[in-house]
Order: structure tokens, then C-alpha cells, then sequence
């Protein structure tokens, strides 16, 4: 009981399982679907890549968040300039013999580092993020920056979130007006859908880990009432990209075949405080000295 009072303290350490979770059962919906085995692998290779990226301590403060985002648009800009591109499309970069998609990798740590440290320089790279969907474009990624600033100026009802929430509005404005012909890859889109044409238990799978997805931004705004916009921003993130998958040909995160999602979804947990509720008054001496003393590599073996 411990551990498990000290786990729902630190969503970071309950998104660690829950992706690692959710990328078994999407294993098991390919696996019944029958999906080649190397879609398998490069799965398991992206949460292999995400954890361990995870594990690396990166320097705090706002300037360093500020540059982070700034070179993250970047990234976005010039995958739009001159990423690879099929009919008119330009959301790729490829890798040897992979194409990975750096909105979905980077997109999702921006709006969770934005919640947390909104200022001028990390207002602009938002909107510079905004641009880059439009230049693409992508439906899918410009709607997810839409939600998540609808509800981080809800919570938040500031000037950046304002004016963030404005270019993202223009940017998704602009791919709603931008044809996007691509048809659903199998495996990758419509999963939520072609899973349960496969077997019952593949969708239940697909669904199961989609909704995996949700639970530490669930716990962190149970926990963490003094902090609860990085909470809110994470599950308006990735609700959204579950939206889009499920209502377009879009990439189904995390259960269905791609790494780019995998490394995205752990990347945004980084932006997640270590430890909801840190403000908080504790209930006890004795669960106080406790929790302290459990890190969160504790945790994911005690949860193991």
C-alpha cells in the first residue's frame, strides 16, 4: 500500500507503466491482426529509445525551456520546408530505412513544457509550432495544439495562452483549407476500428491501451490541485491524437504500428512534474518521510 499511495503521488512514474502497458497490448492486437513481426520490433525499439531518453537528467529553468521549445518549432518548420513528402504531404523525416514523424515526438513535450513555463520566447515557438502543422500540413497535430490551448487558457486565462490559442486557431484554420489525401495505412490508422474486424480481443486490446494513455494526467489532476495545467495539457494531448485516429486517417498512438508516437508520449512525461501535489499538506510524518525515501525507479519495480 506504500508504494502504491507513493506511485499515485508521481504520474511520471505511473506513465512509464502505462506506456509500457500500452504498447503490450497494441504487441497483442498486432499480433492476433497479423502483423508483420518487424512492426513488433520497431515498437518495442521506440519504448526502448523513449525510456532511455527518459532517464537523462536535462537542465531546468525557464531559459533552457524557452530554447528547447524554440529549437523544437525549428525542427517542425524545416520537417514542412523539406521533409519527405508524399502527394503534396510533408510531415516525415526518414532515418536509414525508417520515416519518423517529429510532430508526434516533439509536438506533444512543447504544449506540456508551454504549460508550465509560458513567456514571450515559448509563446513564439508555440506559434512558430502552429505555423509548421500549417506548412505541412496536418490536420491531426493543429487540432491537438488547438484543444490543448483552449484548455490551457481556461485554466490559465493569460496573455501567452491567449496568444498562442490565436495562432493555433489560424494554423489549423489553414489545414482544414489544405487537401489531405493520404489513405489509411494498415496497421497504423483506423486501428480503433479494424482491430475488432480482426478479433474482439484486438479491439479490446487497441481500446484498453489507447485509454492507458489517459491515467497520469488523470492521477496528476487528482493529486496535484495546486499544479493542474501540465496535468490538463498531457490528457487534452493525447486524448486529441486518440480523436483524430479515431475520426480520420491519422496515426493511432502508441497501440498502433509507428514509433514516433512511442517516443512522444514518453518524451511529454519529462514535462510532467516528478511528483504531483508537491504543495500540498501532507497527511502524515510517517507517509511524508516515507514517500520521500522512494524514487521512481523504486516504484516501476515495485508496480512491476
Amino acid at each position: 500500500m506504500t508504494i502504491i499511495d507513493a506511485a499515485m503521488r508521481r504520474p511520471r512514474a505511473i506513465g512509464i507503466v502505462c506506456a509500457a502497458g500500452a504498447v503490450v497490448l497494441g504487441l497483442a492486437y498486432m499480433v492476433i491482426a497479423g502483423a508483420p513481426m518487424r512492426y513488433l520490433g520497431v515498437n518495442v525499439g521506440a519504448l526502448a529509445i523513449g525510456l532511455a531518453l527518459l532517464g537523462r537528467t536535462l537542465p531546468t529553468g525557464q531559459q533552457w525551456t524557452d530554447g528547447a521549445i524554440i529549437a523544437m518549432a525549428g525542427a517542425l518548420l524545416a520537417t514542412g520546408l523539406a521533409g519527405a513528402e508524399v502527394e503534396g504531404i510533408s510531415r516525415w523525416v526518414r532515418l536509414g530505412g525508417f520515416a519518423i514523424q517529429p510532430s508526434l515526438i516533439l509536438l506533444p513535450l512543447m504544449i506540456v513544457a508551454f504549460s508550465q513555463a509560458r513567456s514571450v520566447l515559448a509563446t513564439a515557438g508555440i506559434a512558430a509550432a502552429a505555423a509548421a502543422m500549417a506548412l505541412q500540413p496536418d490536420r491531426s497535430m493543429a487540432g491537438m495544439l488547438v484543444l490543448s490551448l483552449v484548455t490551457l487558457t481556461i485554466i490559465c486565462r493569460d496573455r501567452q495562452s491567449l496568444v498562442a490559442l490565436a495562432a493555433s486557431i489560424a494554423g489549423f484554420a489553414v489545414t482544414l483549407g489544405r487537401a489531405d489525401p493520404l489513405p489509411a495505412v494498415p496497421y497504423v490508422e483506423q486501428v480503433l476500428y479494424s482491430s475488432f474486424d480482426a478479433h474482439a480481443g484486438a479491439g479490446l486490446a487497441a481500446v484498453s491501451g489507447s485509454a492507458l494513455l489517459l491515467v497520469p494526467a488523470i492521477v496528476g489532476w487528482r493529486r496535484g490541485a495546486g499544479n493542474r495545467a501540465p496535468y490538463a495539457a498531457f490528457g487534452t494531448v493525447w486524448l486529441a491524437a486518440i480523436m483524430a485516429a479515431a475520426l480520420g486517417n491519422y496515426p493511432t498512438p502508441i497501440v498502433g504500428y509507428g514509433g514516433s508516437a512511442i517516443i512522444g508520449y514518453v518524451l511529454s512525461l519529462l514535462a510532467l512534474p516528478k511528483r504531483a501535489g508537491a504543495h500540498a499538506r501532507v497527511a502524515s510524518r510517517t507517509h511524508g518521510e516515507t514517500d520521500s525515501t522512494l524514487s521512481d525507479r523504486h516504484l516501476l519495480v515495485g508496480l512491476a
